[in-house]
């Protein structure tokens, strides 16, 4: 039962998440109240997404880390960089706006990424991989870059914001790895049967901080619809940097789909939490915008990538090679 109706959800997220974030925006707008809860919530859910992870997976990813290196220089040194390029092109008046572009593209790549490689042939172990050190490491990570780009024009509560990663992202996730490797089997059970009610809670938390940016979104101005499009551009300017990247590289198509979603795919519910409780709600705009798009977005990459990169014999998508 519990895995249908997980199905059922990872097939519908790219249609419920959009509209759960407009009836936050709307109707549902008083949510904001539940702000509080949004740690917590978000802690099961890192904590119930990692139940399944295997260490295993990792040795390979490990032994040849280019691949692994890669990722993480796109993902938390290109992408904050061309997102503050970006910002400070397009929005120089507005440094709440620059700040949140560079927080949407510096919070780690979140354990939905490790679904969506999965289903479209990537390479497990490097995802799982850089969704593991990229989480451990977001908390020294994101303030620090925050502090590069716009640390001395924006106030920031740092303790606050790493202590945040820690107990909503890095805490619960190493707490399930541990378990796993404890045991396993018990560890998969729960892991099943927590997977629906994860993902109630990601509907939760996006229903929650878009109903804190509502009055942003009350009056629909051409600056916010431009917002949107350059927070879309960057996201699948990301997908194709981290394609594009392994495929310059020599490697097999499925560390480039490993490293396209990787690259493309950010923990916006953890980034939009960290921007409403530390920063003035115009800084999680960018974050909230990304979350409209997100799942749509890594759905259609996926589906592009195996329409017109078919490997050698034409078997699609899902075909595994051997890793570099």
């Amino acid at each position: 039962m519990y895995q249908q109706v997980n199905q059922y959800l990872e097939k519908a997220l790219p249609f419920l998440i959009p509209a759960v974030l407009l009836l936050g925006i709307t109707v549902l707008s008083g949510a904001q109240v539940l702000s509080d809860w949004v740690k917590w919530i978000f802690a099961f859910i890192s904590f119930s997404s990692c139940l399944r992870l295997n260490l295993q997976q990792m040795k390979e990813a490990f032994l040849r880390p280019l691949p692994l290196i890669t990722a993480m220089v796109l993902l938390q040194v290109v992408m904050p960089a061309a997102a503050y390029g970006a910002g400070v092109l397009l929005f120089m008046d507005d440094i709440l706006v620059i700040t949140g572009l560079v927080l949407a593209f510096s919070i780690p790549t979140g354990v939905i990424t490790i679904m969506w490689s999965g289903i479209f042939g990537g390479n497990t172990g490097l995802t799982v991989a850089v969704v593991i050190i990229n989480t451990l490491v977001s908390p020294l990570l994101v303030p620090s870059i925050l502090g590069i780009f716009v640390g001395t024009d924006v106030a920031m509560d740092v303790p606050g914001i790493m202590l945040g990663l820690l107990w909503m992202v890095v805490v619960p996730s190493a707490a399930a790895v541990l378990f796993n490797r404890m045991n396993e089997k018990r560890a998969r059970q729960a892991g099943a049967a927590a997977a629906p009610f994860s993902k109630i809670g990601v509907l939760f938390v996006i229903l929650i901080n878009s109903a804190v940016t509502a009055p942003y979104f009350q009056t629909m101005s051409m600056r916010l619809i431009f917002l949107f499009f350059v927070v879309f551009l960057l996201a699948c300017a990301a997908y194709g940097l981290g394609f594009w990247s392994a495929r310059l590289f020599g490697w097999t198509r499925a560390t480039a789909v490993s490293l396209m979603y990787n690259t493309g795919m950010r923990n916006t519910g953890v980034g939009a939490a960290i921007a409403v409780t530390y920063f003035p709600p115009a800084a999680a705009l960018p974050v909230v915008l990304a979350v409209i798009f997100q799942q749509f977005l890594a759905a259609s990459a996926g589906r592009l990538v195996g329409r017109n990169n078919k490997d050698a014999d034409g078997s699609g998508i899902r075909l595994q090679q051997p890793e570099p």
